[in-house]
């Protein structure tokens, strides 16, 4: 664990656009996009306060599998340590993915036009970081919550077995995390929210759109004004679905686009208005920090996908690496985990962790496929026949992980 004592807090952003302008073979569920609705963005945000560094990034994509090569690449090009960086992707299905699939995952593979992108995107990155770091200045964060009630719980028992569908009875956490950065003299700089819930309203558009999460950013950013960049974290999303969605692999007819469209728009102002809302109402922020960071890599037994998408090629290994990576400022702890965890999960975290104000980051660092807890097992729900990890080993390891890990920050 990376700590030190208190310092002054710089924040630095950036955002640029990564939507790709040849389109084929990047629809991360097979075949191209036919057309772009709205671009996709990365969005970066840097802290210094003085002793340590962290690199925060979101890139409006279905996922970023491992991301050590550009990890190690900001490290030896920036000086940013590997452990301080944390790169995240919105998870819209709309949007193309990055990076390798790590040993034993259950991940969308990509042809080789998706290598070409990759490596576009990297460049992007390192480009961002840049220009976060250039327009770094003075600043102090406060610390906001709230709820939206637009995500549902997809765990449905239909016809004698668990499927994907609605149980609005089922676990759903409907916090909205929103850290506020601003100047000294208050005017904003960079809002990260957290929230649970896939960006899946426009999947079957086959048209690349940032989806709900682009929505809920958009809307951020052009209320809050001044060149605020806003990052989108996901929460425990592993089985959170949006309540309305197209609910279509791919074939949307004209008007079925329009109800896409307009369903997307509508959630993501429900959870981006709610986060300006939040936003506004932040009464104590402070310049002083004291920042740290730290990574944890657990080999976990291997399980078989079952049931799982035929592009989801698992390829057969012992073990398959669980990233931890957590990010602390001050008494709020950002912790992330690389899959995307499910609702229980968190609420174990939450209630173990050291620090009441503990978010966690779905799809941190890397993309393994989803991460149930113990429990569900015995169901067979869709996130454990796509989950990599045997049944004991998930679940622990992350709590048990991340609250050692926290824990290192308060000594």
């Amino acid at each position: 664990m990376n700590s030190s004592a208190s310092g002054n807090l710089r924040v630095g952003v950036a955002k640029v656009d990564i939507t790709p302008e040849d389109l084929t073979n990047l629809n991360p569920l097979g075949g191209s996009f036919i057309g772009v609705h709205d671009p996709i963005h990365l969005r970066a945000l840097v802290l210094d306060d003085g002793a340590h560094e962290v690199a925060l990034m979101s890139a409006d994509l279905i996922e970023a599998g491992d991301m050590t090569p550009v990890r190690e690449r900001i490290e030896r090009e920036l000086g940013i340590p590997f452990d301080h960086i944390v790169i995240t992707a919105t998870h819209t299905h709309s949007a193309p993915r990055i990076g390798l699939v790590s040993p034993g995952a259950l991940a969308h593979g990509g042809p080789p036009e998706s290598d070409t992108y990759t490596a576009w995107v990297y460049d992007r990155m390192i480009g961002a970081l840049k220009e976060a770091r250039a327009s770094s200045q003075p600043a102090r964060f406060g610390l906001g919550k709230g709820t939206a009630d637009v995500n549902v719980n997809r765990d449905e028992y239909i016809a004698g077995k668990w499927a994907m569908g609605v149980n609005p009875d089922g676990p759903s956490d409907k916090t909205v995390w929103v850290l506020r950065f601003e100047t000294l003299t208050g005017d904003p700089i960079a809002v990260l929210l957290n929230y649970a819930v896939h960006s899946t309203v426009v999947l079957g558009t086959e048209e690349v759109s940032a989806d709900l999460a682009g929505a809920a950013t958009a809307y951020v950013e052009r209320h809050l004004g001044g060149g605020v960049v806003a990052l989108w974290t996901l929460g425990p999303v592993g089985d959170q679905s949006p309540r309305v969605a197209l609910g279509k692999l791919r074939g949307a007819t004209d008007d079925e686009r329009v109800f896409a469209y307009e369903a997307m728009a509508a959630q993501g102002l429900m959870v981006g208005a709610e986060a300006v809302r939040v936003a506004g109402g932040i009464r104590e922020l402070t310049s002083t920090v004291r920042i740290g960071a730290a990574e944890r890599v657990l080999a976990c037994p291997m399980k078989e996908g079952v049931d799982v998408m035929e592009d989801m090629i698992q390829e057969k290994v012992d073990a398959v690496d669980l990233r931890l990576g957590l990010v602390t400022i001050n008494e709020v702890a950002l912790a992330g985990v690389s899959g995307e965890v499910v609702t229980d999960i968190y609420r174990r975290l939450q209630r173990e962790s050291p620090l009441a104000n503990t978010l966690l980051i779905s799809i941190a660092n890397d993309r393994i496929g989803y991460l149930a807890d113990d429990q569900s097992y015995a169901r067979n729900t869709f996130e454990v026949n796509g989950c990599p990890i045997v049944q004991g080993y998930a679940e622990t390891g992350i709590v048990d992980g991340l609250v050692g890990m926290i824990r290192g920050t308060l000594r």
